[in-house]
């Protein structure tokens, strides 16, 4: 209407009711009525987008994040809250977890604070917490920008999960299938395909089979040596991936174990008087990332043509740096954890253990989960290794 009233006068200098000018005036106000039902549409449709995933304004396809969504598989390093409902020790809902997560709040992370999804997601600009997928608060919004599967205790061996009472990691691929169904119901199966074939996926499992299910008790010893072992691990971990990238993930970044005879609760078990990490856990360790990350190169050779990229990240010596050189990243205790160093000093063990003032000093939280200083830094490193060989 504003263009009617400014125009109008210039155009009609002479006789304001001439014509012409009669009909100036109604060709400016349809064209304005025109005007605002387009912005008003537009304002419409770009709320829906934005109530869809926060990619309102963002018809074009070189607007969009350059990775709109991360997920996350794994274990008790990454699960963010989803066995907080399950009938399992491998939970972390309740204090001292979470004291200096925002709020002070124990949301089922097991450490202080905040875990390596969340850092991933905030490091890569996606959002600054990646929530748990069975979570009963899920907003629908997070289905676009991703969320995380891993559960405490999980692991390649489906005889682990058994044991722990928890979702396996084909449960886990389980999840994921109804996560995608839902994403279809919410934007159409174009957009959920885009979001996952652009999406970055990390697994990080492998741990819990190892210390608990190989070293902890005695079962699979009796079935396997330990090189046998980590060759059905390796086997079960590369199934998983490739059904994973069956199932549309083209960027996904396969994390190795840590040094698992560093974790207090190891070298509690090992008796070292000097608590020195305990050798043949670190040996194990070394040999199933030794194995796993060629059999990973290879499987990205393989699958190269399909535009896909899948690549093998080492978490071991950038922690074992930490262990190492506690100094030098400000750390002072290296073989003890904050609240505890025994496998009882961890998941709903720890309920009754008081919390620790200066988690800033340690390098492990628990008896097996480092802090989220720890975490900030074996993260950061990884970040630049996903931006060299993943990302681009």
């Amino acid at each position: 209407m504003a263009a009617s009233q400014s125009l109008t006068p210039c155009l009609c200098t002479g006789n304001a009711h001439a014509p012409w000018c009669r009909f100036v005036r109604a060709l400016l106000v349809a064209t304005a009525a025109a005007l605002v039902v387009v912005v008003v549409h537009a304002d419409e449709a770009t709320t829906t987008t934005a109530a869809a995933g926060g990619f309102a304004a963002a018809t074009n396809d070189h607007q969009r994040p350059k990775i709109p969504a991360i997920f996350v598989f794994g274990d008790s390093i990454v699960d963010p809250g989803n066995t907080n409902n399950r009938l399992t020790e491998a939970r972390a809902n309740f204090p001292p977890y979470g004291q200096d997560f925002p709020g002070g709040v124990a949301t089922g992370r097991f450490s202080n604070g905040l875990v390596p999804g969340d850092l991933l997601a905030s490091k890569l600009g996606i959002k600054e917490l990646l929530p748990p997928f069975l979570s009963p608060d899920l907003e629908l919004k997070d289905l676009l920008t991703g969320v995380a599967f891993a559960c405490g205790g999980s692991g390649y061996d489906p005889l682990t999960s058994t044991l722990a009472t928890t979702l396996s990691s084909t449960d886990q691929l389980k999840l994921f299938h109804d996560y995608k169904q839902k994403l279809t119901a919410l934007v159409g199966e174009k957009e959920m395909t885009r979001v996952i074939s652009q999406g970055v996926f990390f697994t990080l499992m492998g741990a819990n089979d190892i210390i608990n299910n190989y070293f902890l008790l005695p079962l699979r010893r009796h079935q396997y040596d330990l090189p046998s072992y980590v060759d059905f691990l390796v086997s079960s971990a590369i199934n998983f991936t490739k059904t994973l990238n069956d199932m549309g993930a083209k960027r996904i970044g396969f994390v190795g174990v840590p040094p698992l005879g560093c974790c207090p609760s190891q070298i509690t078990l090992g008796e070292s008087t000097s608590r020195q990490c305990e050798l043949l856990r670190n040996q194990a360790s070394q040999l199933y990332n030794s194995r796993i990350s060629k059999e990973i190169k290879r499987l990205n050779a393989e699958q190269s043509a399909s535009r896909s990229k899948i690549v093998y990240f080492d978490i071991y010596y950038n922690l074992l740096d930490l262990i190492q050189n506690p100094a030098s990243y400000g750390f002072k205790d290296v073989n003890k954890g904050c609240c505890g160093s025994t496998v009882l000093n961890a998941a709903i063990f720890i309920a009754y253990q008081s919390a620790c003032p200066n988690a800033i000093d340690y390098i492990f939280w628990d008896g097996f989960h480092p802090t989220e200083k720890a975490y900030k830094i074996v993260v950061d490193k990884l970040v630049q290794q996903a931006s060299e060989f993943l990302l681009r």
